[in-house]
């Protein structure tokens, strides 16, 4: 049996599904309803903010359709606290789909929701599964080292990200790539593969691969804490967490209190955004250079550090740093 425009309920929450969204909506397939996280209170004046999911069906989004540009939509918007309660799941089963579809929505869908569209239902996931299961696998995989990842579309089940595999589109992870850039490069590359994985569906020759799972990795949700530096690691390990913690969680080390100023309750932490390994030795911490350049010892080789901000300042290169906070830069841990 053949079907070419699908009935399809997108789920999202996250910046990284606007552009599979958008596509299915550009699309020979009729999205029929959206499912997304409830509003919520964001920046510093905990403004009541739409998730951007939302906010693409809602506004006047570049290159938005005139369905979304201020007229009545031609389907619901769903904003369940949870999409396991029962209202939540009779009204996407009222939808009847043909296909979910699922990208960075936040929560575990359950099996009632699972068991709601006539084909399938798929989740886009930003790794090549097996590799990096779990909530932060762009940063895992930077952190890691690995030289490539991609996005996987897998057919749903009750676990986390253990599916059965449909396909894989794989990119290279670039030598200076940080977790926002990658981001933003998986985020284009997912309209394509869902759209494919959408015609072998259609044409019912959809594979459906196991994963192996000898090979898992877990990437489990980041914390800001996360992101302190621990420089009892090698230098190359800790080059590759800055690049893969920003902008989230961001790196910091933390400058000892008594060198900010005198009676100082706590330290301050420095926000680390880009630096270079370099070929010097030291102990753990230690602070080799301070003057034109900022260079810190790993446990193996250094780094000199780019692009930093101290706590309540502006960003601003090291070398503008050291000129107006030299004095403090005696110690770090």
């Amino acid at each position: 049996m053949a079907f070419e425009g699908m009935r399809i309920v997108f789920i999202g929450t996250g910046e990284i599904g606007v552009p599979t969204l958008e596509a299915l909506l550009k699309s020979e397939h009729d999205v029929i309803g959206v499912v997304t996280q409830p509003d919520k209170p964001a920046g510093r004046e905990q403004r009541i903010e739409p998730p951007p999911i939302k906010k693409v069906v809602t506004s006047g989004a570049p290159n938005a359709s005139p369905a979304r540009t201020g007229r009545a939509l031609p389907f619901p918007i769903l904003q369940p606290l949870r999409i396991k309660d029962q209202q939540a799941i009779e009204d996407i089963g009222v939808l009847k789909p043909d296909v979910i579809v699922v990208m960075a929505y936040g929560q575990i869908l359950p099996r009632d929701v699972l068991e709601i569209p006539e084909i399938a239902c798929l989740n886009l996931h930003a790794s090549l599964l097996p590799r990096w299961r779990g909530a932060a696998p762009i940063q895992a995989a930077i952190a890691a080292g690995d030289q490539e990842t991609g996005v996987t579309v897998m057919y749903m089940d009750e676990g986390l990200d253990t599916g059965d595999i449909l396909s894989q589109h794989r990119i290279n992870i670039r030598v200076d790539e940080s977790g926002g850039s990658l981001h933003d490069r998986l985020a284009q590359i997912a309209p394509d593969a869902l759209l494919d994985a959408l015609r072998l569906l259609g044409e019912g020759n959809a594979p459906r691969i196991p994963q192996d799972n000898t090979r898992v990795n877990y990437a489990p949700k980041l914390k800001r804490e996360d992101g302190r530096i621990d420089w009892s690691e090698p230098a190359d390990a800790i080059e590759r967490k800055i690049r893969a913690f920003n902008p989230w969680p961001g790196a910091f080390m933390e400058l000892a209190p008594l060198l900010l100023h005198p009676g100082a309750a706590g330290g301050r932490n420095l926000k680390v955004f880009s630096v270079s390994v370099v070929d010097l030795s030291g102990e753990p911490g230690e602070i080799l250079r301070s003057e034109e350049e900022l260079v810190i010892a790993a446990s193996k080789g250094a780094l000199s550090l780019s692009e930093v901000q101290l706590e309540g300042k502006r960003r601003m290169s090291a070398s503008e740093f050291l000129r107006g906070h030299a004095a403090m830069l005696r110690a770090a841990h």
